[in-house]
């Protein structure tokens, strides 16, 4: 009864096809005077979430969903992550909302905070949203058909996403215009056998429909941060728990500078201000788009960019370019997200701010919760690709030379991103010695150079799964035709 009744409202959630826990749907109506009620609506976690219980000690204590290449390790058990709190399909939920005015320009005219009751009216994966918005066809119901399997959608669904879509790019645009950077990363997937073992690598890019649910869920956690954090302009002084990103390290900068510029990059990183540097940075990202030497460009960028942490002490988000933001999205996965759903009702229950030293020392660790699992992820990929790799050992690999060291090179093959090392005293034509200016090895008679971002031709020669780590022979360089 205490609840805003929004199950009336076309809601829906888009999700990784093979998602089981559904944070967040989002609903929309057009309203009378022609603009747009968008509401993003989050699993309540803290309604089933109480403090002081063992639930909660232990949610506090993993404090992050783990997500590993052939398993979950989730935060709160599956009856409440995949079951009770998921936001699944015709089912009524208890929710926690943002809602917004916006216009056509998409600007916020309203907003409105507060606990929800929601019906969502369908589920879609990233890719038959992702079908929708590239074939733009606004029929009665349109047929899509994902994995051999087809679904017709209702019409109001079809423009519903099209005009969320189309507000998500307004959106984007103004926040890369202020100074926002874009990671669009690749991320390595996996096809496992029933065995959980890899059988094929496939990439996976974000593409609109990641990028739609992106942006609202980016608005939500902005939105809200500022609701609490700012009074009409000025901070308020109240606890809030933030996410804040530092400023890149200028001395990293350099250094990436000299090694983008090997490659013919010649745009320099314009480290002015925020805003140059930022949008030289983009700028670079934007030109290695596609190319080989992109995934190793990008981790270099990457690695020059201060880590995002949790914290009640506020310096805004660098790399989103938002002076105030928060995580509100995502509850059934981080703890962070929950402490923000309690504070921001106690706040809009007119509590008043609580001592920040408790929750500060939690924030503390829930950063160093996410690092051990994004740790923990990385190794995860590590420890399949060597997997695979142990499958493939009398194949020949084409791979681009992705780092350089006084004990060998690094080489990441093209086609599936593995990285593997070519140890120098295993390099027979010539002896070779490590030239850190120029990040290759040079050898000594023949001025024969092994250099970052070069293409060579590689084979397996030893995979070490406990160690995680591919030893390649070297067969060759190919020498690229650059006219």
């Amino acid at each position: 009864a205490k609840r805003r009744d929004m199950r009336d409202d076309l809601t829906f959630t888009i999700d990784p096809k093979d998602a089981k826990d559904f944070d967040d749907a989002l609903s929309f109506k057009t309203l009378e005077n022609g603009n747009y009620e968008i509401g993003i609506h989050i699993a309540d976690v803290s309604h089933y979430v109480q403090e002081n219980t063992l639930l909660e000690e232990e949610a506090y204590n993993r404090a992050t969903s783990v997500y590993l290449v052939d398993r979950v390790v989730p935060m709160l058990p599956e009856i409440l992550s995949n079951g009770a709190c998921s936001l699944r399909p015709n089912e009524e939920k208890l929710t926690f909302s943002a809602v917004f005015e916006m216009n056509e320009k998409g600007h916020v005219l309203n907003e409105w905070f507060g606990r929800t009751v929601t019906y969502s009216d369908k589920r879609f994966a990233y890719e038959e949203a992702q079908e929708i918005i590239e074939t733009k066809e606004n029929i009665i119901s349109k047929e899509i058909s994902i994995t051999g399997k087809s679904y017709t959608v209702k019409n109001e669904i079809v423009e519903a996403t099209l005009k969320l879509d189309e507000l998500a790019k307004k959106l984007r645009k103004k926040r890369l215009q202020q100074g926002a950077i874009t990671f669009d990363r690749v991320e390595v997937k996996f096809n496992l056998n029933e065995k959980a073992e890899p059988i094929g690598v496939f990439f996976k890019e974000s593409k609109d429909a990641n990028k739609l649910i992106e942006e609202f869920m980016l608005l939500a956690n902005r939105k809200v941060a500022e609701f609490i954090g700012s009074k009409k302009g000025v901070p308020s002084k109240k606890t809030f728990i933030y996410r804040v990103h530092d400023e890149p390290n200028l001395d990293k900068l350099n250094a990436l500078q000299s090694i983008v510029s090997k490659f013919g990059y010649t745009n320099k990183i314009d480290t002015t201000n925020k805003q140059t540097t930022s949008s030289s940075l983009n700028q670079l990202l934007k030109d290695v788009h596609g190319k080989a030497e992109a995934n190793m460009i990008e981790t270099l960028a990457v690695r020059t960019m201060s880590k995002a942490e949790y914290t009640t002490q506020n310096i805004g988000h660098y790399g989103l370019a938002f002076d105030y933001y928060s995580h509100f999205t995502s509850p059934i996965r981080r703890y962070p997200d929950v402490m923000t759903h309690r504070l921001l009702q106690h706040y809009l229950d007119g509590g008043k701010s609580p001592k920040a030293e408790g929750y500060e020392e939690k924030c503390k660790h829930s950063s160093e919760q996410e690092y051990l699992a994004s740790r923990a992820e990385r190794d995860s990929i590590k420890y399949m690709q060597v997997k695979y790799m142990a499958d493939h050992k009398d194949q020949e690999f084409e791979g681009v030379i992705s780092g350089v060291t006084e004990w060998g090179i690094y080489v990441e093959i093209l086609e599936n991103k593995c990285e593997g090392m070519v140890r120098i005293r295993e390099i027979k034509d010539d002896y070779y010695l490590y030239d850190e200016k120029q990040f290759a090895l040079v050898g000594q008679s023949t001025k024969n150079l092994y250099q970052l971002g070069d293409h060579v031709l590689i084979k397996v020669k030893k995979t070490d799964l406990e160690r995680k780590h591919l030893d390649f022979t070297l067969l060759e360089k190919i020498e690229k035709d650059l006219t």
